[in-house]
C-alpha cells in the first residue's frame, strides 16, 4: 500500500498532527532533509505517477463543459510525455544550465514541455499575454535556447514571429498545434515527442535539489526583467507542503484553471496534485479566464467531485455570481485562495455555502509559491493568512534607509513580513535585482507590510508600496477596501494613492459594482465614512469602472489604477492653462529610471508663448513626487 504522502518518507498511515504551535514543532523534530523522498520535480512526478499508473493525471476539457468527455491522460501516459519532452530538449542540444522557455496556454503539452524542460535544463514559462517586445526581453534576459510556442493562427505565434530575429541565441523554436505544416525554419512539438523514447532520460541525468529547475518572471514590465531562480528543492517543497496541508489524495481531482506561468498554476496547482497522485481537471486552453469555466463552475464540481476548490480571489468571486441551481458540491471539504487577499465578505459567504474551512494561502513567485496558509487543525480567522507552512518561518521586521532589518516588530505591530525556508529562493537572475531582495541571509522582503498577533496568526495589512501617504500620515488601503466590500452592491474595489500638490498622496477609490445592482458615488462614500474611524483614509473621489484591470491570473493590477488616478488628478491640475485653441493631453506611464512619469503634449501654441506656459506648467507640476515632461506637438 503506497504512504499517504509519496514525497514523505516519514507519513505512513495517517496525516499528522499540526494542531498546534507544538504538534507542528514536533513533526519538525524529523530534520526536513531526512524526511522527502524525492530531490526533483521529475522524481516528485514519478513518485505521484506510482501509486496507481492507471488513474487519471489530466483530464482536459477543451471547452470547459462539464458534459464533454474530454481527453484524459493517465499518469503513465503523463510521465512517459514528459520523459519524451526531456530527451526531444536533450537531441536539441539543451544540458542542465540551457533555458526552454514556454510560452502555450493550458494544453497537455505545457506540462510535459515544462516539466519536461525541468529534467534537462532549465524551464522558463512566459506569460503570453504579454506584449511582443515584454515576451522578447524575458527570452533574452533567460539567455532563451529553445522556445516552445503555440502554432501559426494564434496569437501567441503571431507575438514569436515579430520577435524572432531579436533572438539571435534562438536555436530552435518547436510549434505546438497551429493551422498547416510547422512554419519554415521551426520543428513541430507533437511529432518530434513520439519518436522519443518514453523510458528514462537519455542524458542519465542525476539531478540534485541545488540544481535550477526554472526562472519565473515577476514584478514589472519595464527595465531588466526580474527572473525567479528556483531550485529543484524550492519546487519539490511546494509540491510537498501543499499536499501536507490539502490532505491531497492520490486520484482525487482537482479544478485546474491557473495558468502554468504563474506558481499558482504550475506548483500549487499542478506540481502539487500530480506528485500526490492526483487528478488535474484542465479547464480549457483559456482557464479560468474562459467564460464557459465560471458559468459551468458548480456542475463542474458536480461531475469531478473535488473534495478542494480554490483560486485566486477574483475567481472565488465570480463563482459567487453563479446559481447553484441544484448542482451537487458535497464533495467540496475545503476552500482556498491566494494571489491576494480574499474579501472578508466573499470568505464568509463560502462558509455559509459550503459549511467548510476557507484556508487564506500567502506567498510568492520567490518562496516557490504558498509559504503561509490558513490551517484546518487550528482555529481559523477569516482575514488572516494563518502561520508558516511547515519548516518555513516568518517574520515581522523594521527595516532601514538600506532594506536590512532593525529589530523585529512587537506583537500587533505593523512592520515587513520577511519569509525564510525551504521554498525560499537563493536570488534573482541578474544580481542588479537582489540589492534589496533580503532583508538578512535567507530572510527573503516580501514588500507586504503585516503583522503577527499574540498567537502567531499573520494578518497582512497591505503593500509597501501600496501604502498611502497622506500629509505625513499613512494609510493602509486595504482596510478601506474592506469596508467597501461590505457594500452589498461592490464585486470589486480598490484604493490607490493619487499625487497631490499639498497632502502628496490622496485616496481614491476604483468601484466595479456586481451585475444589475446600482448605487451612487455619493452613497458609496457615504458608507465608508460611517464604517471608517480615520476620517484622512475617506477617498477623495470614486470612479466607477466596467472591469477592474487584472493581470493574467485575476490578481487585481493596482499599478495601472494609480497611472490612472496620477492621470486624472493632474488633468484636473492644470485644467484651463491652454490657451484659446491649443491642446493640451497629460499621459502618466511607467518609467524605467523614475518609476512613473507624467508626459504633457501642448498643441497648438505659438513659439512666443511656449516659454512662459511651459514655466507655468512645470511650477504646476513641480509639487509632485512625480516627474514630469513637456512636449510641444
Amino acid at each position: 500500500m503506497p504512504k499517504l504522502h509519496p514525497l514523505d518518507l516519514a507519513i505512513a498511515d495517517a496525516w499528522p498532527d499540526l494542531s498546534s504551535a507544538a504538534a507542528v514543532q514536533a513533526f519538525e523534530a524529523t530534520p526536513y532533509d531526512q524526511r522527502i523522498a524525492a530531490a526533483s520535480t521529475y522524481a516528485a512526478l514519478q513518485r505521484g505517477a506510482a501509486i496507481n499508473p492507471d488513474a487519471p493525471a489530466i483530464i482536459f476539457l477543451p471547452n470547459a463543459d462539464p458534459d464533454e468527455p474530454g481527453q484524459r491522460i493517465s499518469h503513465a501516459q503523463f510521465m512517459a510525455g514528459v520523459t519524451q519532452a526531456a530527451n526531444l530538449f536533450s537531441a536539441l542540444g539543451v544540458g542542465p544550465d540551457d533555458v526552454v522557455s514556454v510560452l502555450l496556454p493550458l494544453l497537455p503539452q505545457s506540462f510535459f514541455a515544462i516539466f519536461g524542460a525541468e529534467a534537462v535544463g532549465i524551464a522558463n514559462p512566459v506569460n503570453s499575454l504579454l506584449e511582443a517586445g515584454q515576451i522578447a526581453e524575458i527570452l533574452h534576459a533567460a539567455n532563451t535556447r529553445v522556445l516552445v510556442a503555440q502554432g501559426p493562427g494564434s496569437d501567441i505565434w503571431a507575438k514569436v514571429e515579430r520577435i524572432r530575429d531579436r533572438l539571435p541565441q534562438l536555436k530552435a523554436v518547436l510549434v505546438v498545434g497551429g493551422s498547416g505544416p510547422a512554419p519554415e525554419g521551426t520543428l513541430a512539438f507533437d511529432a518530434l515527442l513520439a519518436q522519443q523514447p518514453a523510458g528514462q532520460l537519455s542524458s542519465g541525468r542525476q539531478i540534485r535539489a541545488s540544481d535550477t529547475a526554472a526562472y519565473f518572471h515577476t514584478g514589472g514590465t519595464t527595465g531588466l526583467p526580474k527572473l525567479v531562480r528556483h531550485s529543484h528543492g524550492n519546487q519539490v517543497y511546494q509540491a510537498w507542503a501543499m499536499a501536507l496541508m490539502l490532505q491531497m489524495r492520490p486520484a482525487a481531482p482537482m479544478l485546474c484553471g491557473l495558468p502554468l506561468f504563474h506558481v499558482g498554476g504550475g506548483l500549487t496547482q499542478g506540481l502539487a496534485p500530480l506528485a500526490a497522485g492526483g487528478t488535474l481537471v484542465v479547464l480549457s486552453a483559456l482557464g479560468w479566464r474562459s467564460p464557459a469555466a465560471v458559468r459551468n463552475v458548480w456542475r463542474l464540481v458536480e461531475r469531478f467531485r473535488p473534495d478542494v476548490f480554490g483560486g485566486v480571489p477574483t475567481v472565488l468571486g465570480a463563482a459567487l455570481t453563479v446559481p447553484l441551481d441544484g448542482a451537487d458540491v458535497s464533495s467540496v471539504r475545503c476552500i482556498w485562495g491566494g494571489g491576494s487577499a480574499i474579501p472578508v465578505p466573499v470568505g464568509q459567504a463560502y462558509e455559509r455555502l459550503f459549511k467548510a474551512p476557507v484556508l487564506e494561502v500567502y506567498g510568492m513567485t520567490e518562496t516557490a509559491s504558498v509559504h503561509a496558509m490558513s490551517n484546518a487543525q487550528r482555529p481559523l480567522r477569516i482575514g488572516t493568512v494563518g502561520q508558516a507552512l511547515p519548516y518555513s518561518r516568518l517574520r515581522v521586521v523594521v527595516v532601514d534607509a538600506t532594506g536590512q532589518v532593525q529589530r523585529d516588530c512587537a506583537v500587533d505591530e505593523i512592520g515587513v513580513v520577511a519569509m525564510a525556508g525551504p521554498g525560499v529562493f537563493t536570488g534573482y537572475l541578474s544580481e542588479s535585482h537582489n540589492r534589496d531582495a533580503f532583508v538578512a541571509p535567507g530572510w527573503v522582503n516580501s514588500g507586504d507590510l503585516g503583522r503577527l498577533d499574540a498567537e502567531g496568526y499573520l494578518w497582512i495589512t497591505g503593500r509597501a508600496k501600496d501604502l498611502i501617504i497622506r500629509g505625513g500620515h499613512n494609510i493602509d488601503p486595504m482596510a478601506i477596501e474592506e469596508v467597501f466590500f461590505g457594500h452589498p452592491a461592490v464585486a470589486l474595489a480598490c484604493v490607490v494613492g493619487a499625487p497631490d500638490a499639498y497632502a502628496g498622496e490622496l485616496p481614491v477609490a476604483y468601484v466595479q459594482l456586481k451585475p444589475g445592482a446600482s448605487v451612487s458615488a455619493d452613497e458609496l462614500l457615504d458608507h465608508v465614512r460611517q464604517h471608517t474611524p480615520e476620517r484622512a483614509a475617506v477617498p477623495v473621489a470614486l470612479y466607477f469602472v466596467d472591469s477592474v484591470p487584472q493581470t493574467a491570473v485575476g490578481k487585481v493590477f493596482k499599478p495601472a489604477l494609480r497611472l490612472d488616478a496620477a492621470q486624472r488628478a493632474v488633468t484636473r491640475l492644470l485644467a484651463g492653462m491652454a490657451p484659446d485653441a491649443a491642446t493640451l493631453r497629460v499621459e502618466v506611464g511607467a518609467h524605467p529610471v523614475h518609476g512613473s512619469l507624467i508626459t504633457v503634449t501642448l498643441g497648438g501654441v505659438a513659439e512666443p508663448q511656449r516659454a512662459a506656459l511651459g514655466q507655468a506648467v512645470s511650477q504646476r507640476l513641480d509639487p509632485l513626487t512625480l516627474r514630469h515632461a513637456l512636449v510641444w506637438a
